[in-house]
Order: structure tokens, then sequence, then C-alpha cells
């Protein structure tokens, strides 16, 4: 085949594909129906157009050619649902050439791949509660969602896995919780991110022997035996370990300085 016809192929094949950014963001919720124990849930918006039009999906949208990746996240997920995350992480890329659930000569889509970069992100139970919901944002329970958009269930599935094997060896608890907890607080923490009941005595065993938490002089008070000890987290060290890579700024706070 000769050069020109070549490159014929090549121009006339699709050589590139739509960047999108995607956001999971989990908050530790009671059903309000139901006043079962707190457990894991995330915010989810329904599709107004095709594809999928109607159905539940994850905050998201187009990546813009002057925003990183992490303000990208942050930004569609405030647009959204209003939360400013204080913790975002990049998750995975999700690329599959079907994940679009369209068949390649639709008109919505002509047929473009979408390669999403996911983030996921955490937030306390009171920032989650001034979330902005509407017929259009709801939350939902990690561990019961209906069927989503695109590969979406594939993604909350893989985060929420990432969440709880970070749980054991990080200190990504302090993500749920303000400066300063009981260590009775960040074991309810753990038991509903994980799903199962821990030993209170093993545990304290177990937090206190890591050195990821420092004792304070305070006390929680209101209660009706003698009060806890309240504790901090070291800020000598990160939530989660970034290894070799640099220290992230939070994605607004340049916007902040500004």
């Amino acid at each position: 085949m000769s050069s020109s016809g070549q490159k014929s192929k090549v121009s006339s094949e699709r050589v590139s594909a739509l960047l999108a950014v995607s956001t999971v963001i989990f908050a530790l919720r009671k059903d309000e129906q139901t006043g079962d124990l707190a457990s894991v849930w995330l915010p989810l918006v329904r599709r107004i157009r095709e594809p999928y039009e109607g159905c539940w999906a994850l905050p998201g949208g187009p990546l813009h050619l002057d925003e990183s990746l992490a303000f990208a996240a942050a930004r569609t997920l405030h647009d959204t649902t209003g939360l400013t995350p204080s913790y975002l992480e990049q998750l995975y890329a999700f690329g599959d050439v079907t994940r679009s659930g369209v068949p390649a000569e639709a008109p919505q889509t002509d047929g473009q791949r979408v390669v999403s970069i996911v983030y996921w992100a955490l937030v306390r139970s009171d920032e989650a509660a001034l979330a902005s919901v509407s017929e259009n944002v709801r939350w939902f329970p990690a561990d019961d969602l209906p069927t989503l958009a695109f590969d979406h269930n594939l993604i909350v599935e893989y985060a929420l896995w990432r969440l709880r094997t970070k749980m054991e060896y990080s200190r990504i608890a302090h993500a749920f919780l303000g400066e300063t907890f009981t260590l009775a607080q960040l074991r309810e923490v753990h038991e509903a991110v994980l799903g199962r009941a821990l030993d209170p005595a093993n545990f304290r065993r177990t937090i206190e022997g890591s050195g990821a938490v420092v004792a304070t002089d305070q006390y929680l008070t209101g209660t009706r035996h003698r009060p806890p000890r309240l504790y901090r987290y070291d800020d000598a060290v990160d939530l989660a370990d970034q290894g070799p890579l640099p220290r992230q700024q939070h994605p607004f706070e340049r916007r902040r300085e500004l």
C-alpha cells in the first residue's frame, strides 16, 4: 500500500476519544425511614438526555482544556450537588470500547468513544446533609443501588472496594470525622464502612498501637457516663500514602487564594 493510501486509511478512522471526569462521593448516613445504623451512601444524578435518559448516574461531565483533572472532578461535583469534599483522590480510568451503551452509528454520540477519569471523594455526615437534593439529585445506599447508566455500577463497586481496603491500613477514616473524636466514634466509622461489628477492646489496642492517633487533653462532654477522651489524627501523616507522587493541593485551594 502506498504512503498516501496509508494516510487516507488513518484519517478515516477515529483515533481519539472524548475525555470525561466523574466522581464517586461517599458519606456515612442513617436511613431516615428505617432508622438503621449509619452506612455508606452516595449522591447520584438523574440523566435528562440520551443515552440512558431517566437513569441514575454519577456526577460528572467533560474535561475543559484549561483545567486539571482534579479540578474538573471537584467542579462537576460541586455544580451538581453543592459539595466541596476535603478528600479527593483519582480512582481509575474507565474506557472500555462498549461502555457508552449505544451503537457506534448513534447520532447523539457520532460513534465517539468516551473515556472517564474517575475520582472518589469523602465527606462528613454534617457536610453531606448540606448537599443539594432535588428530583434529579438523590442519595442512595452504596450496597443497594438501582441499575445505573453506562458502567457506573461497576465504578461504584470498585470505589467501595477501594474505600474498604484502605480503611484497613490507612488513615482514611479521618475524612468522615471532625478534628477530634473518641475511639468509639472512630470504631463506628470503621464498622459502618466495613459492614461488620468490631470488638471494642481489640480495636482500641490496634489503633493505639498504630500511632495513627494522638490523645488530647480534652474529653467529650454531655455523656451519661465517664467522659471519654478525645483523640486526633497525627497531622504529620497524610490520610493516604501517595508514594513518590507529590502531595496534591486541594483543587479549589488555588481559587480561594486568588
